[in-house]
């Protein structure tokens, strides 16, 4: 099954992204055909700053090799090393109507949000198709709020193979229903927008223990039993415990010989230890950058091949000379 997932360069990973997304991708890495791309044409969207983008997609690049994406199981690039791409998105917006765009959920929630209109961000639902249906993907693993761009390339792809015929293949969307919210230091959605998430990445863990100290607890004093039902502290931990580990934390909650300081501790060393490995391969990445970038190129050259074969029959269908 040929699995597609995009990845926005976006900035410092948190602990909601790992749970949320990455852990389930990197999983699917064992039982799927999985291509992953660094979406940096979508981020022209929003980003102002060259440099930055720059940095944030070599970052994210990084990152993701640390946390388990393997080159040897998945192919792996960014997504302007196959201009392909851009061609067929051009070709779409032939059969993409305007109605279509004009009912997108993310384009209007972005300009309610104060986002500036500009047609990259309106027709965002067409590139994102073309990424898609250039690899004949089957499975779009995605959020709720992406379900409806998943159904808008079906609608493009379809309008497509009336004409031409089945040249495109119709993917399916996946969600990951039993996926909880992760809750941040606030008891929000984790999230950088709200300053309420955790980094993966923590310089020290120093720095690690103060953002754990900031999660907001009760006031039961010490010497009391703990409620970990509602408690932010127990729901993150939770995230990094098998069911032992986590009946074994109820009950410490329950004796009352333990306070709420003594639990963001234990968190600290969860994540601490759940990421110490990545912290170990993002240091080695960092001081071989040439490694990165020669995976990149790797997987950009698989990706050629094949968008080079699509691209031949589109343009054949189509009457490209």
């Amino acid at each position: 099954m040929r699995v597609l997932t995009g990845i926005q360069a976006s900035g410092k990973l948190h602990i909601g992204n790992y749970f949320g997304a990455m852990k389930p991708m990197i999983e699917l890495q064992e039982s799927e055909e999985l291509f992953t791309f660094i979406a940096n044409y979508h981020s022209l969207t929003t980003s102002k700053d060259a440099k930055l983008l720059h940095q944030l997609t070599f970052d994210a690049a990084v990152d993701y090799l640390s946390l388990g994406i393997d080159p040897h199981k998945t192919t792996f690039w960014v997504q302007s090393d196959v201009p392909q791409v851009l061609e067929l998105y051009w070709i779409l917006s032939k059969f993409t109507s305007m109605g279509l765009l004009e009912r997108a959920h993310s384009y209007k929630d972005k300009i309610a949000k104060g986002i500036a209109a500009n047609h990259a961000l309106f027709s965002y639902p067409v590139l994102m198709a073309a990424d898609i249906l250039l690899l004949d993907t089957q499975k779009v693993p995605v959020g709720k709020d992406q379900i409806q761009h998943v159904e808008m390339t079906r609608d493009i792809a379809t309008k497509f193979n009336n004409e031409y015929g089945e040249i495109f293949t119709l993917p399916e969307h996946v969600v990951e229903e039993h996926v909880a919210t992760i809750p941040g230091i606030d008891g929000q959605k984790m999230s950088k927008s709200y300053d309420n998430a955790i980094d993966i990445f923590m310089e020290t863990e120093k720095k690690l223990q103060k953002r754990c100290n900031k999660i907001i607890s009760s006031s039961t004093p010490m010497g009391e039993p703990l409620e970990y039902e509602g408690c932010n502290i127990y729901n993150i931990a939770s995230l990094f415990l098998d069911e032992n580990k986590k009946v074994e934390l109820q009950k410490r909650y329950k004796t009352g010989e333990e306070g709420y300081g003594h639990f963001k501790k234990y968190l600290k060393e969860l994540i601490w230890e759940e990421f110490a490995e990545a912290r170990e391969k993002r240091a080695y990445y960092l001081e071989h950058p040439d490694m990165v970038k020669d995976i990149l190129s790797d997987g950009a050259q698989k990706m050629q091949k094949i968008a080079n074969a699509k691209m031949a029959i589109v343009r054949k269908a189509v009457g490209l000379y």
